[in-house]
Order: C-alpha cells, then structure tokens, then sequence
C-alpha cells in the first residue's frame, strides 16, 4: 500500500512513518506550516523524512491558520498546564484543522497515485479534539472517496483511532522510532516543558507503555500531579 504520512514531527505521526515504512510503502511525508506559535516540531518531521529516505512537503497554511484565530497553538494565548482531558486544554483546538489538512493530503496522494492518507489521530486525542474521532475519520474518508470518485482510489489509514498513546509507544518501539528524535511540546522552548497537555500525555505513555522515556523535560515530575488531578477531578 503506497502511503503517505500527515507528519507534524511529534511523537504519534513519527511512530505511524516508522510503522508504514516498515509494514508498507511510504512514498512520502507531508507536513503544515499554519502558523504554528513555533516550528520546531517541523525540523523533526524533516529529519524523519530523511532518515526513512522519502521526499518531505511542507506545506504553507500560514495565511489559513491566521483565520483560524483564538487557540493557543496560534495566537498570542499561554499554553495551559495539566492534563488533556481538563477543560482548560480546549484552548488548544486549531478549528478544523486536521480537516483541512486531510483535505490537502488526499490530493497530493491522489496526483501521486498513492493508495493511502496515514494520520496518526488516537483514542486520547477523542476528548479534545472533534476532527480526531472515528466518527470524522469515517465520514471523512467516505467524503473523499466521493470527491475523487473515478479519478483516484484513496483511503484513510488511521491505526490508532481506537487505541492509545501508550499504545502508540508500544509500537513505534517495536518499529525502532527514535523518539528522542520527535517534538511534542506545545510551548516550544529549549527542552519539552513537561507541563502542558502534550508533554504530561507523553509522559504518562512511556510510563503506560512500559517503554524508558528519553525525552528531557523541563519539569519532569508535574505529569504525576497533572494526572492525580485529573483522576480526582
């Protein structure tokens, strides 16, 4: 199955272009620049790409993202701490986004006769994020397939939509991902904060997964407070 990858350089899309590499034919990588509050995670998905040896897109959405106001990933908005699953997190949805992004992936697989859009949407991401359940992911790809009736045979591939992020460690372990060579962290500085919703859920996936985690964090411990919080809550 000729496949491309949505890869943001974090740890689940990095995984998901070891996996593919390995189990498939990855043909490429296709990142998005929509303004991101910082691009560091974009140097990551480069260095995936190079290290799996396929072509990298990144594709500007910079003037689109600047419509898609009011989240914390693209305004001037402080990232919040704690877990995924508070409330506060919801500051981070990006409107639309990974439709957006899916839209444009679907045709770059369809002018490269590519057989498959992978994304690496999972079950943590269903809380939070409504364009990363399985009900969108499905309607989605039943959309596509109408759009590019007759012209291209395209499917979503989405193996982590009913599994988690421990789960996804499990598996880009198995597939050799050098996860210190990924970039999870929202805010973006010298090291992963260790604080907000990306890096706790990290944190709490190596420790779940039972896989040593290398990433270095800023605040190392907070993810067990965020996490006692959460479950008290």
């Amino acid at each position: 199955m000729k496949t491309i990858v949505i890869c943001s350089g974090g740890l689940d899309s990095v995984s998901l272009a070891h996996m593919v590499a390995e189990e498939h034919q990855l043909t490429r990588l296709v990142s998005f620049d929509y303004g991101q509050r910082h691009r560091k995670e974009l140097d990551y998905a480069a260095a995936a790409a190079k290290r799996l040896g396929v072509p990298h897109d990144i594709i500007d959405m910079r003037g689109i993202g600047a419509a898609l106001s009011g989240s914390a990933l693209t305004d001037d908005i402080d990232v919040p701490d704690g877990h995924y699953a508070e409330e506060t997190m919801k500051v981070t949805v990006v409107p639309n986004r990974n439709a957006i992004m899916l839209t444009i992936a679907y045709g770059i697989a369809a002018a490269n006769g590519d057989d498959a859009v992978a994304t690496a949407v999972h079950g943590g991401d269903h809380f939070i994020y409504p364009d990363c359940r399985p009900a969108f992911t499905e309607a989605f790809d039943a959309m596509q397939r109408a759009a590019l009736d007759g012209y291209a045979d395209v499917r979503l591939y989405t193996p982590f939509v009913h599994r988690t992020k421990g789960d996804i460690v499990t598996a880009g372990a198995a597939h050799n991902t050098p996860f210190a060579e990924t970039w999870s962290c929202y805010k973006g500085g010298e090291k992963h904060c260790g604080r907000c919703g990306t890096c706790v859920e990290r944190r709490e996936a190596f420790h779940l997964a039972g896989v040593e985690d290398p990433t270095d964090y800023a605040d190392p411990d907070f993810w067990k407070a965020a996490i006692a919080a959460k479950d008290g809550a």
